[in-house]
């Protein structure tokens, strides 16, 4: 084997992004093109009397203008809520939603134009509070009728085991805390951006900054009502997502259908505003959590109540309303275990999916209420979470599978890189260290729509060159998965990455994969990779084995040789390309993944099923003024189990960039509204945590070789988050004594726990 696999690579693209040679979606250029720009709603909830569009069409520069009546037909990601439509039809339900749109020459002429579209409101009572969203109210205040009971609920997920109730009233010691969670966005540094082009026979393309291509062809086929296969979708150089990039938006609809309304390319560049605008971020939160534990300290029972603000529409809120939940259900055995999570409409922008989805702001709770127990029962926080773990190859309460477990692996890391077992409760006032532990799926084991197509679908051409292309829809966020790819390819054929080439996420050459979400990617299109390309390695094998008669079971592929180890056949790998491609030329295979079926047969089962889950944990260390109120982090320490590090140097990016986004969610970042109107919608007033902010960080990778995964392989791209948050939240406990049950923590609410003593 050439050995590419496990050894830190850098990315294939990186060349090109470095050097600005890489071709963002707004970097495209077409001639004749058109400019769009929306018109959007000031109103947090308003009925549309009308809208007169006479001024706008009345400038000569303008080609067309779209309103909601002429995309009526609703969507979502998820196709148990379609709730969205591309513009507002009869009501607007937040501040910035798209009410019409202009196609003009120019930027200026769309602005000039959509600015002259007067849309007469008539103003309905907003709903901005959760709690008051669960209440039954009159028809004027409710955001959907589809809501139950005159409420503004979206969804309501419940699930009990083993009566947990019963568990924490029978638990000699109980903790209960209620938590709150401001809601975070992304911040990707590419702001959304779409092309699209409508040729005449028929065909459209849209070239567009998405994690979901397969996703967003199927919606736009179904919102634009035109045959799937004469719509094509390009994702190119992506700029991050983390989730933000993982619905269909309507600006791609819209931009489409302006494409088709005039034959002419039409563009859509987002202002940093508008980003804002169109957050999908995670679900403002509040939760009441109780845990409880015996004397020995074995956890007993768990039980959560909560409730997430989603906004105006659903998003992929269904799925986080369950996250929510059932992804409490390890690292730790709890076999008494229950919770309702109620996602409510708001006449904000919409919550969704964002980095560790669903399970960031419950893992705080339980985390936290972890460090209260121990610290009940006299035992040391990293012994108390130890004796508690789940094992390998076991099941939890709820029938999620658990195949490999590194993570005691990694809470014995970080313990002993940071110096815990010398430094916990030991450091002056002021300073001090808290641990936390994480769970994560790898990938769904379910897919959004429900078919009977492979999760993910990957070709391996073998060409008379010698070079192998992989073709797939797997999109590559920034998170490496091309490179990944690459590597599972030149591993597997024994050649180097410069006889690979990548060719991902463009709907005309590439076969079917759901996109990146989910932390799905490496593990299920590696899957599908290996597969692929184990098939080219057969049939090169076969035809060796024929022309030089020895078994093909005895050949061997490694640095770019076809050989036997008794040296009887000894071909470079371009004689024996030679070999395999006569008479038939260049040929392609197949491979793909499903998930096993997994799961019970209650309802909610299928909530948090994945073919293998991740773990990690984290030490950091804080310094709190506790004149001031501020805390720094000065240090985390990082472990993580990711099965098989395919390429370690991108496992460190993720692990840190996991570390970097928790700093911004637990200490600064929030959305802020007066009245729906979100008030820092800019990158100068949303305070994400800068270069100057990033604390020493100290990662771990551990490897469990899991048996599902390529390789071993399991997710790292979103699972080391979560244990980053509540381990700043306990060391601060460590420093100062006060437990931060709100976030983000700021110096504010530090000083006021300060004075409250709050324990």
């Amino acid at each position: 084997m050439s050995r590419v696999i496990g050894h830190p690579t850098p990315y294939i693209d990186a060349r090109r992004k470095v050097t600005g040679e890489a071709l963002y979606t707004d970097d495209y250029r077409f001639s004749n093109a058109l400019h769009v720009h929306f018109l959007r709603s000031p109103h947090a909830h308003a009925l549309i009397k009308s809208i007169d569009a006479s001024a706008a069409e009345a400038n000569p520069r303008v080609r067309a203008i779209a309103v909601g009546k002429e995309l009526p037909t609703a969507f979502g990601i998820l196709p148990i809520s379609p709730d969205e439509t591309a513009m507002a039809i009869e009501k607007v339900r937040f501040v910035g939603e798209i009410v019409a749109a202009v196609a003009a020459d120019t930027k200026q002429a769309a602005m000039a134009a959509a600015h002259a579209i007067r849309v007469e409101y008539e103003l309905l009572p907003a709903v901005l509070d959760p709690e008051e969203a669960l209440q039954s109210c009159e028809p004027g205040r409710q955001i959907h009728d589809h809501s139950r009971d005159r409420t503004n609920i979206h969804k309501t997920a419940e699930l009990s085991f083993n009566d947990p109730e019963a568990g924490l009233q029978e638990s000699t010691f109980v903790r209960s805390a209620e938590f709150k969670f401001a809601g975070v966005t992304h911040a990707f540094t590419e702001p959304h951006a779409t092309w699209a082009t409508y040729s005449p026979d028929g065909e459209l393309t849209v070239i567009s900054a998405t994690q979901v291509p397969h996703y967003l062809q199927r919606t736009l086929s179904t919102v634009l009502g035109l045959p799937r296969h004469r719509v094509r979708v390009v994702k190119p150089t992506l700029g991050g997502g983390f989730g933000g990039k993982g619905d269909p938006f309507p600006h791609e609809l819209i931009t489409a259908h302006l494409a088709m309304k005039t034959g002419q390319p039409v563009r859509c560049s987002f202002s940093r505003e508008e980003v804002f605008l169109t957050n999908h971020g995670r679900h403002p939160t509040t939760l009441t959590m109780s845990v409880g534990c015996d004397k020995s300290g074995k956890l007993t029972a768990l039980h959560g109540d909560i409730v997430i603000d989603g906004g105006a529409f659903a998003s992929f809120g269904v799925v986080t309303t369950y996250y929510n939940g059932v992804l409490l259900q390890g690292p730790y055995r709890i076999d008494r275990f229950g919770f309702r999570t109620r996602r409510v409409y708001t006449n904000k922008p919409q919550s969704g999916a964002m980095r560790g989805h669903g399970a960031v702001n419950s893992r705080y709770a339980v985390e936290t209420l972890l460090d209260m127990l121990a610290r009940d029962a006299g035992m040391d926080p990293c012994d108390f979470r130890m004796q508690n773990f789940l094992p390998a190859h076991t099941q939890t309460v709820g029938q999620l599978r658990i195949t490999s477990n590194g993570v005691r692996e990694c809470l014995e890391a970080v313990r002993k890189r940071s110096g815990w077992d010398q430094r916990f409760g030991k450091l002056p006032f002021g300073r001090g260290i808290g641990v936390a532990c994480g769970f994560y799926i790898s990938g769904s084991a379910l897919p959004i729509i429900w078919n009977r197509q492979p999760q993910s679908v990957v070709h391996a051409k073998l060409d008379a060159d010698g070079s192998i292309v992989i073709f797939s829809g797997a999109s590559d966020i920034g998170q490496g998965s091309d490179t990944m790819l690459a590597q599972i390819a030149a591993e597997v054929l024994g050649v180097p990455l410069s006889r690979i080439r990548v060719v991902t996420a463009d709907t005309s050459l590439a076969p079917v994969d759901l996109g990146s979400y989910s932390s799905r990617v490496t593990f299920m299109a590696g899957n599908a990779a290996k597969s692929a390309v184990e098939k080219v390695r057969h049939e090169i094998a076969l035809a060796v084995s024929q022309e030089r008669k020895v078994d093909a079971d005895a050949l061997c592929f490694d640095h770019e040789r076809v050989l036997t180890a008794d040296g009887q056949v000894d071909v470079s790998w371009d004689e024996a390309v030679e070999i395999a491609t006569a008479f038939r030329g260049s040929f392609v295979e197949s491979g793909f993944y499903i998930s096993p079926k997994l799961g019970g047969d209650f309802k909610g089962s299928g909530a948090g099923l994945s073919p293998s889950y991740s773990f990690g944990a984290a030490v950091s260390e804080v310094a709190v003024n506790h004149h001031t109120g501020e805390v720094r982090v000065i240090k985390v320490w990082s472990a993580h189990d990711c099965g098989k590090a395919l390429n370690p140097l991108a496992v460190e990016g993720q692990m840190e960039g996991s570390i970097h986004m928790g700093l911004g969610q637990v200490l600064s970042e929030e959305l802020r509204y007066d009245n729906g109107r979100l008030l820092n919608a800019n990158l100068a007033d949303y305070r994400i945590p800068t270069a100057l902010d990033t604390p020493e960080m100290d990662v771990t990778i551990v490897e469990s070789a899991d048996p599902e995964g390529p390789f071993g392989a399991k997710e790292v791209g979103e699972g080391p988050i979560h244990p980053v948050l509540p381990s700043i939240g306990n060391a601060i406990f460590d420093a100062v004594g006060v437990r931060m049950y709100e976030l983000p923590i700021t110096p504010e609410k530090v000083r006021r726990a300060l004075r409250q003593g709050s324990v």
